[in-house]
């Protein structure tokens, strides 16, 4: 397991490189073929790889992820391929590669994968563009879904946020800030009006946050600034205050006379309920206890991944099942090598049991 997940480590595949990605689509292809006995299907998506495996009727459970990574070509320079005291180290070891190489090798040890699917895609990190609706169709055609996103401290992700994306554009006019500013309409003054509208929109109470993130205006020291952009991300635990925030954010008005705004985005991911995973948690739990490994957690967290879309589709979903470890995205990512035989035990044992007592499947999920 290792030895593959450093082949794919070392073959970096930054989400905008569709080069990149799809030299490494080819290494994953290779592996799941040697380790499962079967190819898989090639999904292109405005040139962008996914790889599907279906066994049998593929129709019980899905196992779902991502061979796209967050860092750019060159990374490996500074953050080699390692495993040194206990750690893997390398450019998207925990965010996912290694959930990959382990999601293979838990079925390579299976006799029956009749009822079983892997979906395979290189856009997660961008938020699924070409890839969404490949998702949500596969998985309301299966009815469970398993996905091998990485395990900070071990815990499975029971819950996530729904996200939604914004860019608001500002339009104001130009003017000498020294000679005539009155003759002005300015888009900083704007944009600061327009972020404190925004951010009265979160709510703590229900977990919902509205987060003004980058923002730009003007262009010289003494212009009055006629253009203004703001970056927003919110972050939700139900659909309904995805509703609610999304009518809001379109229904501001400018508070200036004569400036003009517009809004480009809106709802990515919906949320991923506790009412998704309650089944398959349990069945986990028990599973893993079975297997003498002890305890098993689950956590609530505010990041999206794909299992979004598949508890969106109305499909009973698992996520968190990949690599144990920590540091996404960032300098200290690595993941912890005694936990990888044991996460691959583990989702083994959840296929090996879904295959032989399937869950009753899609539209049972409700936000």
């Amino acid at each position: 397991m290792l030895a593959d997940i450093g082949e794919l480590v070392r073959t970096e595949s930054p989400s905008e490189d569709l080069a990149a990605v799809t030299d490494c689509a080819r290494v994953v292809a290779g592996l799941g073929t040697r380790l499962t006995g079967s190819a898989p299907a090639w999904l292109d998506g405005s040139g962008r790889p996914a790889l599907r495996w279906r066994f049998g009727s593929g129709d019980r459970v899905l196992l779902l992820g991502h061979f796209d990574t967050v860092w750019p070509l060159g990374s490996l320079a500074g953050h080699p391929f390692e495993v040194a005291g206990g750690r893997l180290t390398g450019p998207g070891c925990f965010d996912m590669k290694a959930g990959v190489a382990q999601l293979f090798h838990a079925l390579s040890v299976l006799d029956d994968l009749d009822g079983v699917s892997v979906l395979l895609t290189g856009d997660e990190e961008i938020g699924a563009p070409t890839s969404r609706t490949l998702i949500e169709a596969e998985a309301r055609r299966t009815r469970a879904v398993l996905v091998l996103e990485a395990s900070e401290g071990g815990a499975l992700k029971t819950a996530r946020k729904g996200v939604s994306s914004y860019e608001m554009t500002l339009t104001g006019r130009a003017a000498h800030a020294g000679l005539e500013p009155h003759r002005g309409v300015n888009t900083t003054t704007e944009l600061a009006h327009q972020v404190l509208a925004l951010s009265a929109l979160a709510d703590p109470a229900t977990g919902t946050t509205v987060t003004p993130t980058v923002a730009s205006s003007g262009t010289t020291r003494n212009t009055v600034p006629d253009a203004a952009r703001l970056l927003v991300d919110v972050r939700v635990e139900t659909a309904a205050e995805q509703d609610r925030v999304d009518r809001a954010v379109q229904g501001l008005v400018p508070v200036l006379p004569d400036a003009s705004l517009t809004f480009s985005g809106g709802p990515n991911r919906p949320p991923l309920p506790t009412s998704a995973s309650a089944e398959l948690f349990d069945l986990a739990r028990s599973r893993y206890a079975e297997l003498g490994f002890g305890p098993l957690r689950g956590v609530a967290v505010g990041g999206g991944s794909d299992g979004n879309l598949t508890a969106g589709a109305g499909t009973p979903t698992l996520d968190g099942l990949g690599a144990v470890g920590g540091g996404a995205h960032a300098d200290d990512e690595h993941v912890v090598v005694a936990e990888l035989p044991r996460r691959a035990a583990l989702v083994a044992s959840l296929v090996a049991t879904l295959v032989r007592e399937p869950l009753a499947g899609p539209g049972r999920v409700r936000a």
